[in-house]
């Protein structure tokens, strides 16, 4: 199944990378030069993924990435010459999923975008007759992507919805930060340690009443997480 993935960059020999990687594995992609156009592409056009360059003219990946947070949850992937930790931090508080830092491989970016689509358009299948699990406040809905806390809905990214259903469906289990990253989004790299940890830190802010005193998202000390 192929999908439309939007890709907002505005060197033309990378998106012709990325158009040629992508489309020959079955996608479709949407071009845009710089943030504004993009936000018009994604107004417009049905788009399931988003690939974001981070230095664009008009308006930068950054403040896309916000705007298209306040309507949709689709996974989106930063590709950045930014190689910094902070840069990657704050990609990912954004509201990002992945990050991968330009030189790229795209192999590797193409096994990401894989491990994206896959992660959020089928995760759930062997969930109940519902599609709902429910667990204290809580009430993740694997059909509709929501997730609830007291009936007031939460508003998470795809990465942070995959990592709190797979947290969901099997309570008490501890996961380490190489097994939630592996789960989630594929192959796992060790730049990838601190990803999870942010993306953890993003759900805690959503979900706790006291997000230091977590009730939910527990830290195994030294191993990883689990939910309680």
């Amino acid at each position: 199944m192929g999908f439309n993935i939007l890709i907002a960059e505005d060197d033309e020999d990378i998106v012709g990378l990325l158009k040629l990687y992508l489309e020959n594995a079955g996608h479709t992609t949407l071009r845009a030069r710089d943030g504004v156009e993009a936000l018009d592409v994604f107004s417009r056009e049905k788009v399931d993924l988003a690939i974001v360059d981070i230095m664009m003219p008009r308006m930068n990946g950054y403040e896309l990435i916000a705007r298209i947070r306040e309507t949709s949850n689709i996974p989106i992937l930063i590709l950045s010459a930014a190689h910094m930790d902070s840069d990657k931090v704050l990609g990912l508080n954004i509201g990002a999923d992945d990050y991968m830092v330009k030189p790229f491989s795209p192999l590797e970016m193409t096994a990401r975008v894989s491990a994206l689509l896959r992660r959020f358009y089928h995760l759930g299948a062997g969930t109940s007759d519902d599609g709902k699990i429910v667990h204290g406040e809580l009430t993740l809905d694997t059909r509709q992507l929501t997730v609830e806390k007291r009936g007031v809905p939460i508003s998470l990214t795809a990465t942070e919805y995959k990592l709190l259903a797979l947290l969901l469906e099997t309570p008490g289990k501890v996961f380490t930060r190489m097994q939630l990253y592996e789960e989630v989004n594929g192959e796992y790299y060790s730049s990838d340690d601190n990803t999870v940890m942010v993306h953890i830190s993003n759900l805690r802010d959503k979900l706790e009443d006291d997000p230091k005193n977590p009730k939910y998202i527990k830290t195994v000390r030294g191993i990883g997480y689990r939910i309680d």
